[in-house]
Order: C-alpha cells, then sequence, then structure tokens
C-alpha cells in the first residue's frame, strides 16, 4: 500500500513517482509527465511530502525537470526542500572545488579509482542530515554513484562485530601535512591556529601542533548513531574507508615505509586504541557491498540524500564528470 505522502504527489497529476529497482526501499525516482513543472515551483509545493518520504527511502531522484542548470537553480532547490542555511565543508576529509557561495564539487580524488560507500562526515561527531547532488555533466563511461542502505548495512554485520564497535567507538588519527593528505589549512577553512584550536575544542578533537607547520589531531566518535527523526539505528562511521587497509597493497606498503603507522596521513583504530583488524574491516565491507545500488547519473539530475539512512560514494570514469554537491541540516551526536 502506497503511503499517504506518496499519494500526495501522485495527486498532482504532473509528476510520475516510482521505486527505482521494483520492491526496492532505498531510493525513489520522480520525473515530470509533461514539460509544464518547474522542479523549484513544484517542489515549494510539496515539500513535506518530499521529505516524509526521504525518511522512508533514504534517497530520492528527481530526473527531466527543466530549469535546473546553474548553481543558482541547483541551492534554490536545496533551500526549498531543506531547512536552514547551507552547512560549509569543515574538518572536511577530501577536497571539495568551489562552485557558487556553499556549493562545491562533488570530492575531488582521481577518477580512474573507486570512492567506497559512507556517509558523509560520519567520521565526526557532528555531521549533515541531509546532502545534495547535482549532475552538471555525466562522464561518458562509469562515474556512478552507488548507495546503499545504512539501516540494512548494520543489519548485515555479524553481533559480535557490531557490539565491539558499539563498546568501544572509533578514533580517528589525522596527520595535516602542506604534502600529505588535505592541509589544515583547507580542513578547517582558515589559516588561523586559534581558530582551529577552538573548533577542536568544542568538539572533542585532541590536536597536536607538528614541525613544518603540521596538525596530528585524534577523535573519538561513534560506530552507530540513532536518527533524530524515525529513531532508526544505523551503522555510521568510516572506520573502513580511513583505515590503512582500505588502500591497495602497493600504495600501503609505500606509505607505511614513508610515514610509520603512527604518521600516516590518516587511520582508525577502536575508541581505546586497540587495533582494529583487517578481516574485521574486510566484514564490514562485504556489509555494504551486499547492501549496494547504483543508477547511472544523466545531465541534470538532482540526487537527494538522508546522510544517516543512505551511504554514498562513486565508481571509477572516464571522460569529463561534474557533479555538486550541497549539505544542510547540522545534527551532534548526542553527549
Amino acid at each position: 500500500m502506497k503511503s499517504p505522502q506518496w499519494l500526495a504527489l501522485e495527486s498532482d497529476g504532473r509528476v510520475c513517482v516510482e521505486r527505482h529497482s521494483p520492491g526496492s526501499e532505498l531510493l525513489l525516482v520522480i520525473r515530470p509527465e509533461t514539460d509544464e513543472p518547474s522542479l523549484f515551483d513544484w517542489a515549494v509545493r510539496h515539500r513535506e511530502p518530499i521529505r516524509e518520504l526521504l525518511l522512508q527511502y533514504g534517497a530520492m531522484l528527481f530526473r527531466g525537470f527543466r530549469n535546473l542548470n546553474t548553481a543558482t537553480d541547483f541551492e534554490r532547490f536545496i533551500e526549498a526542500t531543506g531547512e536552514g542555511e547551507l552547512l560549509e565543508y569543515v574538518q572536511g576529509s577530501t577536497p571539495r572545488e568551489i562552485v557558487s557561495g556553499r556549493i562545491a564539487t562533488a570530492t575531488v580524488y582521481p577518477s580512474d579509482r573507486r570512492i567506497p560507500l559512507h556517509n558523509e562526515q560520519s567520521y565526526s561527531r557532528s555531521w549533515p542530515l541531509k546532502l545534495w547532488l547535482f549532475c552538471h555533466r555525466a562522464a561518458e563511461r562509469g562515474g556512478a554513484t552507488p548507495i546503499a542502505d545504512s539501516r540494512r548495512v548494520l543489519a548485515g554485520i555479524d553481533p559480535r562485530i557490531r557490539e565491539r564497535f558499539v563498546e568501544k567507538g572509533v578514533m580517528y588519527v589525522r596527520n595535516y601535512g602542506e604534502l600529505i593528505d588535505v592541509p589544515w589549512q583547507q580542513a578547517f577553512l582558515t589559516d588561523d591556529r586559534s581558530r582551529v584550536e577552538e573548533y577542536c575544542q568544542e568538539h572533542a578533537i585532541e590536536f597536536e601542533w607538528l614541525k613544518g607547520n603540521g596538525l596530528r589531531t585524534r577523535q573519538i566518535s561513534q560506530a552507530v548513531a540513532e536518527h533524530p527523526e524515525t529513531g532508526e539505528t544505523v551503522w555510521f562511521n568510516q572506520a573502513h574507508l580511513f583505515h590503512v587497509s582500505s588502500l591497495p597493497a602497493a600504495r600501503r606498503k609505500k606509505l607505511l615505509a614513508l610515514f610509520g603507522e603512527g604518521d600516516l596521513p590518516r587511520n582508525a583504530c577502536f575508541g581505546d586504541g586497540s587495533e582494529i583488524d583487517d578481516e574485521t574491516l574486510e566484514a564490514v565491507r562485504a556489509a555494504y557491498q551486499r547492501e549496494h545500488r547504483v543508477f547511472r547519473w544523466r545531465a541534470g539530475d538532482l540526487l537527494m540524500i538522508d546522510n544517516m539512512l543512505a551511504a554514498h560514494g562513486r565508481e571509477p570514469f572516464g571522460g569529463e564528470r561534474m557533479v555538486w554537491f550541497g549539505m544542510a541540516e547540522a545534527h551532534s551526536q548526542p553527549g
């Protein structure tokens, strides 16, 4: 039986609402039935059903709407469907380029590499509840965005592994430098050390200034989290992505030879400082793999994601690809 929110969208008579995959409870696709509806105007009128359905399905793909071409159009849609101002990418773990205002590119990362499934900023104790991705230019080959239901990822992890993560949490160790990883000035959006120290103190981040204008931070964050609106518990961390085992064997060997384990650009362990073994994280990655679903971008597509209910990633690609990114609705881990 379709929900009242779904029926509210269908009753408009100008859009088609359907699951991306038959029987899937992860992604809804919304397409115009005619040339008439402007996505922004339509979204303003249907803001509440959109937000309610997002809580059920985790992600919504708006495809084929007119009047969606520029960063300004994209930002207007975010403001129409989100709450509050767009967020800055503070404590970011990957480089992005600003498109306009607080609209940025998706992660700048070598096109021949895969970005694993993850929830945005789940390595932190504060994160955005909503994400928006807009395809300005689809890749010639590849470049799909896989997504996965974070509720089902949690359910698919061995209970013994879940219990260890829940009990201990995850400690993320980052070494920022001019030549490795993201410089601290870029991650914290400032070159003022006192502002970095203030941010770290406010967010329970241990910090240590290093020689050569470097910075080391340690933060213990959640392994799972409770959604503030649905009350559902989700797998919510990036241990599998930060841990050195996420690197290809040759690159891992090279970095360990250069820096040693304590000075790696980033790494993860349990919150008590004990090691997370490779086999445990392989089991976590397998849970993501079992749940991942893929859709392929078309120019003009707009994807809205509940960042706690759905993880996202990126497949390798060839040719040019331009996907814009925005986020809103800050939320912090209680306690």
